[in-house]
């Protein structure tokens, strides 16, 4: 598969308003697509709820209306938060063929399946629903999302064999995180012969902005290669791995993340042994391991910017000693301004249902008060 392993996740895409999720720059998100498709490379990937709910729109803005429908392939999904009827189903379906504007998915997913969504899933039927789609092709191949216990999957896996990929979050930093257990999910979808598709490979930009210990030992070896392909390497290097999805915000960063993905080499002994010893340089150093995913934001009902709080938290936490100022207070204090702030949690834990890292986000709200307020 060469260079085609690289996916363009389409999540945290290049915005005219930081602070507005849904202000996509279409016109730069242009520029990043069209380099990405120069490079032979084809894969989209969206879903309903990313970037304020307008990924999808952005999608027929930038790529459906400008390119023959042969030259990309688009991979959206189900999310169980907007299913309370059977109706739903299609409803959101025929929104999503109408928001991007293609007459088919190629790749369909039911979005994060978890213990809380599966009950969605099953009592609407989605399982068959999906296959349905299939065979009408709407949707050329079967997947989904995942972020729960390897113990799970392998019950889905076991009790659904139509599924044709899983979407997992891997990357070195999670890879034996007792929370996440990257390595064992890994295994099942292995052991049921299901290729997977790696997502959070990067883990939400954290492992691109490493300690500078371990980013000094990466480019002691290596000077020319940027500190995310290593992230990004490490998880292709995997022989079960289909696809690699990198959220692209920049230009530079597509043309990173092509540049060594296309004549791919995978990870040596030597580089494992560096990686491994950067898992544990970070590990001292990182203090809330968000991926800035977003999910819990939707339903804040104190528009707290959750991500941005422990982004900013765990960056001021993982500076070098000697800086002395620092800038993240005034970033938290800009931040939270027309928002919420961490103080102003009140605790309801609509939050902690919908994080995929199980974070205890409430504790961790308060450390972030204490700290900046």
């Amino acid at each position: 598969m060469g260079n085609k392993r690289l996916g363009f996740g389409l999540m945290r895409l290049p915005l005219l308003n930081p602070n507005d999720p849904s202000s996509i720059d279409l016109e730069q998100t242009k520029k990043l697509v069209d380099a990405f498709l120069e490079r032979g490379y084809t894969y989209f990937d969206t879903a309903w709820m990313y970037c304020g709910s307008k990924s999808e729109d952005a999608v027929k803005e930038v790529l459906v209306k400008r390119y023959p429908r042969d030259k990309f392939t688009i991979t959206t999904k189900l999310h169980a938060s907007y299913v309370d009827s059977l109706e739903d189903r299609d409803k959101i379906f025929h929104a999503q063929l109408e928001k991007t504007g293609v007459d088919f998915f190629d790749y369909y997913w039911l979005h994060d399946i978890n213990v809380h969504s599966l009950e969605v899933f099953e009592k609407y039927d989605c399982f068959r629903w999906l296959q349905e789609k299939k065979r009408l092709g709407l949707a050329k191949h079967i997947g989904f999302s995942f972020h729960d216990s390897p113990e799970l999957l392998d019950k889905i896996l076991t009790e659904h064999p139509e599924f044709e990929y899983v979407q997992l979050q891997i990357n070195y930093l999670d890879w034996e995180n007792n929370a996440i257990q990257s390595h064992k999910c890994y295994e099942v979808a292995t052991k049921h012969h299901i290729p997977v598709i790696v997502m959070e490979p990067v883990k939400g930009g954290t492992l691109a902005n490493i300690p500078e210990a371990a980013e000094r030992m990466f480019k002691e070896y290596n000077p020319q290669a940027s500190i995310p392909s290593w992230a990004i390497r490490y998880v292709a290097s995997l022989d079960n791995v289909y696809m690699v999805l990198s959220g692209m915000s920049t230009l530079e960063q597509v043309l990173d993340n092509t540049s060594f993905m296309t004549d791919f080499v995978p990870v040596n002994d030597e580089e494992k042994a560096l990686i491994q010893k950067a898992v544990e340089i970070i590990n001292g150093n990182i203090t809330v391991p968000c991926t800035g995913c977003e999910y819990c934001m939707a339903g804040c009902p104190q528009r707290i910017p959750i991500p941005k709080c422990f982004s900013l938290y765990n960056a001021d936490k993982q500076e070098v000693a000697t800086k002395g100022w620092t800038p993240q207070g005034e970033y938290y204090e800009n931040i939270v301004k027309d928002l919420g702030k961490a103080s102003d949690c009140v605790e309801c834990r609509q939050c902690e249902s919908v994080c995929p890292q199980h974070l205890p986000i409430v504790k961790y709200l308060k450390d972030v008060a204490a700290y900046f307020e």
